[in-house]
């Protein structure tokens, strides 16, 4: 393999087509991740990252909408060889962001990632057992140019949505409306809602932050209803874990980082797993916990309690309470409704009730989309991914040296990215020790499947005809649990469905090697 160093971010645009080891695409929390693994146990392999935008961060650099955090404790969305020391378990994207940017520096991952540099073509070529990656280069006055970069391995960290638009169903009557309309995808940062009563159409995370942080300081709405066609799941958590910031005064911060990480991945999956084995004692729990913190005689039957079981969406959180703190307070209300449509001045439900707005937030989920729906051809032949069955969780069968970044949707993240990237490691270095240069998983014709997201969320459900499959057994089946996955990701490395082979180009180098 090509032993190049990468040129530092700054340095002009070589036109030439550039040789490295391995890609990684996209410079979020997964791909930052998986670098900083990749260079400290491959530091024989060339490495490049890719980043179509100018900024490290991805979703939390992306995302401007007011209140914006992590929807999971960050002892276990962090990164296990960086200890979150922060106070705040759930944190403002500002600090995740300001903790990715120290991994970069402490790693020196500075000089592997490119900005502005947007792969928008993939081609794999069995013979040179090289993918060749077409990318789109922007320069900071918005020009673009096109360059070659040729890989032996992709690691596709770019997500699961699509960054360029979010998902904003039709509404009648939106033309009517008199006031402003807004997706959070793309929020003005000139948006001025300061004494303005806000509608926000949704129920999920995005909406459940951005009620309390709408009310919140100097610039606050005058008033915020939530409005929602179905209920969700939502449970108060604490914004500091009391325990963990004694667990570092007490061990230091690696030990009490890693016993407080420990602690919250078990304590987690035993959550999950009562509440999925007992949903209707969960459900049972979650109202009561909803009506402490609800003001007396509020209706929550109505507006909390949702027609699914717990965990078949994922629940939402409300650091302190701060979401019901709001509605108890009378700043804000949630209507459970349907819409019929807009009107002047704000929204017509079916029963009748009109909503007033001068702002209308469309909280209304995303669009899904893996690899930036780049092209992925392989020797010469168009892949359609969403006929490719997920390996482990992250190859996918038909497509070689290809791997991919996907996360839990039931626990933190990036604890799945982090086994993900162990496993790569240990496969790079099985095929290295015994001559191979491609892995290709291969799956069984007419194989029973199932979405690769198997929740029931609207994104989940609306996405699936855009993404691989999975099988209902292992490797093939997507585990949602960090435990599950520890085993098989940190056990062997290949089984009969892994099929390893060396090119002509590779057999050539060891030749020449060996003279």
């Amino acid at each position: 393999m090509a032993t190049k160093v990468s040129k530092a971010v700054d340095e002009p645009v070589d036109k030439a087509v550039e040789e490295v080891d391995v890609v990684i695409i996209g410079a979020g929390i997964s791909g930052i991740g998986a670098a900083s693994y990749f260079t400290k146990e491959l530091p024989g392999r060339s490495l490049l990252v890719l980043e179509g935008r100018d900024s490290i961060g991805g979703t939390w650099d992306l995302f401007r909408y007011p209140g914006i955090r992590s929807d999971s404790d960050l002892h276990t969305f962090g990164y296990e060889f960086k200890p979150w020391l922060h106070e705040n378990a759930i944190a403002d994207a500002h600090l995740i962001k300001d903790y990715l940017q120290e991994t970069v520096e402490e790693n020196g991952l500075s000089g592997l990632i490119r900005f502005r540099h947007r792969v928008v073509q993939a081609e794999w070529s069995t013979e040179d057992s090289r993918w060749t990656l077409t990318v789109e280069v922007t320069d900071a006055e918005g020009k673009a140019t096109t360059k070659t970069v040729r890989t032996n391995w992709v690691f596709a960290a770019t997500g699961y949505y699509r960054y360029d638009e979010g998902y904003s169903p039709e509404f009648a009557g939106r033309e009517d409306f008199g006031g402003v309309v807004v997706h959070p995808q793309h929020w003005p940062e000139d948006l001025d809602y300061s004494g303005k009563k806000v509608v926000i159409i949704g129920s999920g995370a995005t909406a459940v932050t951005m009620v309390p942080a709408m009310l919140a300081g100097e610039g606050a709405a005058s008033h915020v209803t939530m409005l929602q066609r179905t209920p969700t799941y939502i449970m108060s958590m604490p914004r500091v874990d009391g325990l963990a910031l004694t667990l570092t005064k007490l061990l230091g911060e690696k030990r009490g980082y890693a016993v407080t990480r420990f602690k919250n991945i078990w304590l987690e999956r035993a959550v999950v797993k009562w509440l999925r084995a007992f949903p209707k004692a969960g459900r049972r729990f979650i109202r009561r916990e909803n009506l402490k913190r609800l003001p007396e005689g509020f209706d929550v039957d109505k507006h909390f309690n949702p027609p699914y079981n717990p965990w078949d969406q994922r629940l939402c959180l409300a650091p302190d309470g701060d979401f019901f703190d709001a509605i108890k307070r009378g700043d804000a209300d949630v209507a459970t409704d349907k819409i019929v449509r807009f009107t002047e001045r704000g929204i017509l439900l079916e029963s009748g009730q009109e909503l007033e707005a001068d702002i209308i937030v469309t909280a209304t989920g995303l669009n899904m989309q893996l690899f930036s729906g780049m092209p992925i051809v392989v020797d010469g032949k168009p892949v359609d991914i969403t006929e490719s069955y997920a390996y482990r969780g992250m190859l996918l069968s038909g497509i070689p040296n290809w791997a991919m970044a996907i996360g839990y949707t039931t626990s933190s993240w990036t604890l799945k990215v982090s086994l993900m990237c162990r496993y790569f490691i240990d496969l790079i270095k099985h095929m290295d020790a015994n001559g191979y240069d491609r892995a290709v998983p291969v799956a069984e014709a007419g194989m029973e499947c199932r979405p690769v997201m198997d929740l029931q969320s609207g994104y989940a459900k609306r996405g699936a005809k855009h993404l691989p499959k999975q099988g209902v057994s292992a490797p093939w089946r997507m585990a949602m649990s960090y435990q599950e996955d520890a085993k098989a990701l940190r056990g062997p490395v290949f089984d009969q469905h892994l099929k390893f082979s060396g090119s002509q180009r590779a057999s050539r180098e060891r030749s020449t090697a060996d003279v």
